[in-house]
């Protein structure tokens, strides 16, 4: 069964880092207000802003590296 180590436990088989990565995908997503607190009714409008803010995440980045 996939799992994610708790904060503060020890690292089993680099859970630890897969923690790190999930967090910081979080923090991303949470920097758009709309997305912070769910507003839609509608399940299908949350799904196309979630995949609008991983887009602009993206672009945020590759932008960053390649100036």
């Amino acid at each position: 069964m996939p799992g994610i180590s708790r904060k503060g436990a020890p690292n089993i088989k680099g859970l630890g880092k897969l923690r790190y990565v999930v967090e910081q995908a979080f923090a991303l997503l949470h920097q758009f207000e709309r997305l912070a607190i769910r507003w839609e009714r509608r399940l299908e409008l949350h799904d196309a802003f979630v995949s609008l803010a991983c887009s602009l995440i993206c672009r945020r980045r590759l932008k960053k590296a390649h100036p």
